[in-house]
C-alpha cells in the first residue's frame, strides 16, 4: 500500500485557493484586453472593466486574507479575521463601480453606433475565459464555505459574477453573428451590468451586516438548539446566549445555570466538557465561553 498522501491544513488551503485567484485574474485580464482590441466589442469592454476590478479587489482580498489569517497579539486580542468584512465590502463596492462604467460605455456604444470586427476570435477568447471563471469561481466558493472564509466565498462569487458576465458577452456576439443586428452588443452590456449591480449591492450588505455583527436567524436557530441539547445532557439551564460573526469563527458566549449545591469544581468541569462540545459542532469554527452562575441568581 502507497503513503497517504498529507491533508492541507485550513491556511494552506485558503492561500492556495487566493493565490490561484490572483494569477487567474492577471491571465483573464490579458485574455480579454486581447479580445476587445481584436474586436472593438462594447461587450467584450465591460467584460474587460469588470474584470480590471476584480483584480484590484482580488489583489486587497489576498492581503486581507493573508492579515485575517495573523494570530491575536498585544492590539488585536480577538485576531484580525474581521478584516474579512472590510474585503467583501470592498470588493463589492468595487463590481458596483464596474457596473455603472460598463452601463455608460453600453448607452455611449448604442448613441454612437457600435464597430465590431473579428467576431469568431472574440467569441474564443470569451469563451475560454468564461469556463476559466466558471471553474475558479466555483472552486473559490466552495474552499471559502467549507473553511469558513468570507474573503474566498465573497471572491468566489465575484469570479462567477465575471463568469455570467463573459456568457452574455457570448451571446450577444452570437446574435450579432446571426442576425447581422449590431446593437445586440450594447444592450447586453447593458443587461450585463444590471446583473452585476446586483451581485456588488448584495457583497456590501453582507458586508456591513458582519461589522455591526447581525446576527443570522438560521445560524442562531442552530446554535441555540446545539446549546439546548447540551445543558440538557447535564441537567441544568441556561441563559444570555449571545454570538457574533468574526468572518471566519463564532464567538459564542452563555451563562450557565447549576444548583447551588453544585462544587464550584464539579460546575467548571461539566461547563468546561460543554464548551469543547459546542466548538466542535458549530461550523466552520467556534470560540465559546461560559458564565458559570448558581440557579435563581436573576430571578
Amino acid at each position: 500500500m502507497g503513503e497517504e498522501l498529507p491533508v492541507p491544513s485550513a491556511a494552506a488551503e485558503k492561500k492556495f485557493a487566493m493565490t490561484l485567484s490572483v494569477a487567474a485574474g492577471v491571465l483573464l485580464l490579458a485574455l480579454k484586453a486581447v479580445a476587445w482590441r481584436w474586436t472593438g466589442s462594447t461587450a467584450i469592454l465591460s467584460d474587460l472593466g469588470e474584470s480590471a476590478a476584480h483584480l484590484v479587489a482580488v489583489c486587497f482580498a489576498a492581503y486581507s486574507l493573508w492579515l485575517s489569517l495573523r494570530p491575536a497579539d498585544a492590539n488585536h486580542l480577538y485576531g484580525h479575521a474581521k478584516i474579512s468584512f472590510f474585503s467583501a465590502g470592498f470588493e463589492g463596492a468595487m463590481i458596483m463601480a464596474a457596473a455603472f462604467y460598463i452601463l455608460y460605455e453600453a448607452i455611449d456604444a448604442a448613441l454612437s453606433g457600435p464597430e465590431l470586427a473579428n467576431l469568431p476570435i472574440g467569441l474564443a477568447l470569451t469563451a475560454l475565459g468564461a469556463v476559466l471563471n466558471g471553474a475558479l469561481g466555483w472552486h473559490l466558493v466552495r474552499t471559502g464555505q467549507k473553511r469558513g472564509s468570507i474573503i474566498l466565498e465573497a471572491n468566489g462569487h465575484h469570479v462567477l459574477t465575471d463568469c455570467w458576465t463573459s456568457i452574455g458577452v457570448l451571446i450577444a456576439l452570437g446574435l450579432v453573428q446571426l442576425t447581422g443586428w449590431l446593437y445586440w452588443d450594447p444592450l447586453f452590456a447593458a443587461a450585463a451590468s444590471l446583473n452585476i449591480l446586483v451581485s456588488g449591492l448584495r457583497l456590501v450588505r453582507r458586508s456591513v451586516s458582519g461589522l455591526m455583527d447581525a446576527a443570522d436567524p438560521a445560524i442562531h436557530r442552530q446554535i441555540e438548539e446545539l446549546v439546548v441539547a447540551e445543558t440538557r445532557k447535564h441537567g441544568i439551564t441556561h441563559h444570555n446566549l449571545r454570538h457574533r460573526n468574526i468572518g471566519d469563527a463564532h464567538h459564542v458566549e452563555l451563562h450557565l445555570d447549576f444548583p447551588p449545591d453544585v462544587l464550584l469544581r464539579d460546575a467548571h468541569q461539566v461547563a468546561t466538557q460543554i464548551e469543547d462540545s459546542l466548538e466542535k459542532q458549530i461550523h466552520p469554527a467556534a470560540s465559546v465561553t461560559t458564565h458559570l452562575e448558581c440557579e435563581g441568581d436573576h430571578a
